[in-house]
């Protein structure tokens, strides 16, 4: 048999190439198999079983109508008002405070927040003297989604320690107030179509937070959750954070993801806890 010269360079066949590469891919193949499943996804283990919410009571007749009338759904048109040219701008936070001192003197003039009504003479002042109105710095974003904007209003209810907020919006160049809720308020937040309210709780360590958010059907703002959560450690301002189109220079700050609750079955009036 002759020798093949060291200097002439040894060439397959094309039946030969194609056959040693299909010999190549089945080892490739067989060391993958061999090596396990190294990378790939692995089983967590079983999984618990579900179990499903025990109905209490099932003899228990249900409720057919609410046992307290919290009025999530009550809408005013605040009277004496007006709105120039359907800007809500336009309104005086003041007046329209002034308009709901007149309208519940049993409140104010003589009641339980006699002092609020006493120092409205001060709102307007300069000075030492225009820090004691009552009347909070006003905010404005379009909650109801009709492309306006929309006016979050808070004042102090004095000798206490209770603060108003109110949600303000125009109908046919109309003041319509379609949220209403006092508590002792530790922070205000505005986001997307919700007024979030955070009050101190008396359990050390928890916070109540409240969210009223825009219901088209109802034309109001409702209380869409209610919920008693650790605080973590959190400090928040009493005044709400500004919306977009404020005049304030603040940010909107957005509504922190829930930490787990203690308890969310928390049933309060909407005139406070």
């Amino acid at each position: 048999m002759p020798r093949r010269s060291p200097s002439r360079p040894f060439r397959l066949s094309r039946p030969a190439r194609r056959g040693l590469a299909a010999v190549t891919v089945a080892l490739l193949a067989s060391v993958a198999v061999g090596c396990g499943d190294a990378g790939e996804l692995q089983g967590a283990g079983a999984t618990p079983t579900a179990i499903s919410p025990d109905k209490l009571w099932p003899d228990l007749t249900p409720a057919s109508s609410p046992a307290f009338d919290i009025g999530e759904v009550d809408t005013e048109v605040v009277k004496g008002i007006t709105v120039p040219g359907g800007d809500i701008r336009k309104v005086d936070p003041v007046a329209v405070v002034r308009e709901e001192i007149t309208t519940h003197p049993g409140d104010y003039a003589q009641g339980t927040y006699a002092e609020t009504a006493r120092r409205m003479a001060d709102c307007g002042r300069s000075g030492a003297a225009g820090s004691r109105c009552p009347v909070l710095k006003a905010y404005y974003r379009d909650l109801t989604g009709d492309g306006h904007d929309d006016l979050t209003l808070g004042f102090r209810q004095l000798p206490g320690k209770l603060t108003a907020v109110r949600v303000y919006t125009v109908r046919k160049d109309r003041l319509v107030q379609v949220m209403a809720y006092e508590d002792a308020v530790s922070g205000v937040e505005l986001a997307g179509r919700s007024v979030i309210i955070r009050a101190p709780s008396e359990v050390a360590g928890y916070e109540y937070r409240l969210q009223w958010t825009w219901d088209q059907q109802q034309r109001a703002m409702l209380l869409t959750h209610d919920e008693m959560l650790r605080t973590g450690g959190r400090k928040y301002s009493p005044h709400p954070s500004a919306s977009p189109t404020s005049t304030a220079s603040a940010s909107p700050a957005p509504a922190p993801a829930p930490t787990p609750a203690a308890s969310s079955s928390v049933s309060s009036s909407a005139s406070g806890r």
